[in-house]
């Protein structure tokens, strides 16, 4: 059974709570009656070993419940956060689904849909000869058409066998990512305590850090910046939170540094992860250091070319629709630029967002940092812009706390930003817009031209 030792943790610890959703507690022993309860469910469904299933949902005690029994009925699952977007449904057709279910989150009930297709990729036939359950992930796609993403599910359950600390933890990241999942799964293996968000605005979540004793809260940059921006953490008592962990996008120095002047007993750790390897293992050389050191058992890592390869034994089996990124020994080629020191990293950005200008680099990020030092910056998003004669040309996007004269300010920029950066680092077009300049799933959209 893939999920034993989940339920013989949870009988173990039947009386202790398991999941909060709508201000009510869900022990242990519930989420185990409905997992049974679950398996009911798609036994009239008749949903068969083996088959492709879209799961569309949330961290709800049904969605979680209706996720285990697909695991441990050796399906090949691809969850989608509620409310799916039409235009995600293009992804049912790569990932093969042949039956789908919902599950609503107003009142936590399912549905389903037959889409009576049959399935021919070669990595659901190895699996289903094998009899494992699978996970099909999907990128963001905005670099291009979505990526599915096939892994053995059976390879990422192994990393939460072995029994950790117990935390209460908000599973903030989306249904649909992967570091989601990786949150959810240590939280219930070491039978804490996961609170399903009905919204992901910084006073809510301030709220429920209050009001249960939220001790992890796991967050992307973008929304880290949001909540220093709202100062909800002033009118809240957040004294029960021990870590912050971040990830899915580089963090702005900046953002790091208040964030932990603002909240000094909160240790921050930030995190490394893709949909091709999973969370890798990581450990920050200081809660306001971007340098971390990266691996640990099942991992191997490399720089060829500046650029970060890495060898996991949670790796996906590979992509349903695109060629393989990995080289001939292994190695995931992830795209991540990087800069060494000794044992540490430092991710310096994807090598897909950096501007060439006249064949000298430029990362965005560091020219946001410089950007969001300056008084009065609430964000920044740095990109390239395509250019006749240099290739690309840096430009930016600000969005300020009051208003100023637009003139006097781009020209206060340009200025500020000479006196810190190379020349062809400065943002050559300067726009002062409204924002926000991060997408719902709290990510900087950030494009080429």
């Amino acid at each position: 059974m893939a999920i034993e030792f989940l339920l013989e943790r949870f009988k173990e610890n039947e009386n202790q709570p398991a999941v909060i959703w709508q201000d009510r507690i869900i022990t242990y022993s519930t989420l185990l009656e409905r997992y049974h309860s679950a398996q009911n469910y798609m036994a009239d469904c008749d949903i068969k070993p083996g088959e492709t299933v879209t799961l569309i949902g949330d961290y709800t005690p049904n969605t979680i419940a209706i996720l285990l029994a697909l695991i441990e009925n050796k399906n090949i699952i691809a969850p989608f956060n509620y409310p799916i977007k039409e235009n995600e449904r293009v992804k049912f057709d790569i990932a093969e689904i042949q039956k789908e279910i919902t599950v609503n989150i107003e009142d936590d009930t399912y549905d389903f849909k037959d889409h009576g297709r049959s399935v021919n990729h070669d990595f659901y036939k190895s699996l289903r000869e094998e009899k494992k359950p699978g996970l099909v992930m999907f990128s963001s796609g905005t670099s291009g058409a979505p990526k599915g993403a096939v892994h053995d599910f059976t390879k990422i359950l192994e990393r939460f066998k072995p029994e950790k600390k117990t935390l209460r933890t908000i599973n903030f990241l989306l249904f649909d990512h992967l570091g989601g999942f990786y949150t959810l799964f240590y939280t219930l293996s070491n039978c804490g305590v996961v609170l399903a968000l009905r919204d992901r605005r910084p006073e809510t979540v301030c709220n429920v850090i209050e009001k249960y004793d939220i001790e992890l809260l796991p967050v992307t940059p973008s929304f880290l910046n949001l909540l220093l921006l709202s100062e909800s953490y002033n009118s809240h008592d957040l004294s029960s939170l021990k870590l912050i962990t971040y990830g899915t996008e580089p963090m702005p120095l900046h953002t790091l540094h208040k964030a932990k002047k603002v909240l000094p007993e909160i240790r921050f750790k930030q995190t490394y992860g893709l949909i091709e390897l999973g969370v890798v293992q990581s450990k920050s050389k200081s809660d306001d250091s971007l340098w971390m050191k990266l691996g640990g058992d099942g991992f191997k890592l490399r720089v060829v070319d500046n650029l970060l390869q890495i060898k996991a034994d949670t790796a996906m089996m590979g992509y349903l629709n695109a060629p393989s990124p990995f080289t001939e020994d292994g190695y995931l080629k992830t795209g991540d630029e990087v800069e060494v020191d000794g044992d540490y990293f430092k991710i310096l950005g994807r090598k897909s967002e950096l501007i060439n200008v006249g064949g000298d680099k430029v990362y965005p990020q560091e020219v946001e940092n410089v950007i969001m030092d300056m008084d009065n910056v609430r964000e920044v998003i740095v990109y390239g812009e395509k250019h006749i004669i240099l290739g690309n040309i840096v430009c930016a996007k600000v969005s300020l706390n009051q208003e100023e004269e637009k003139k006097e300010f781009i020209k206060k920029l340009k200025s500020y930003c000479k006196e810190r950066l190379q020349p062809f680092k400065v943002p050559v077009k300067i726009f002062i817009e409204e924002g926000p300049f991060h997408s719902d799933r709290f990510k900087k959209v950030r494009t080429n031209g």
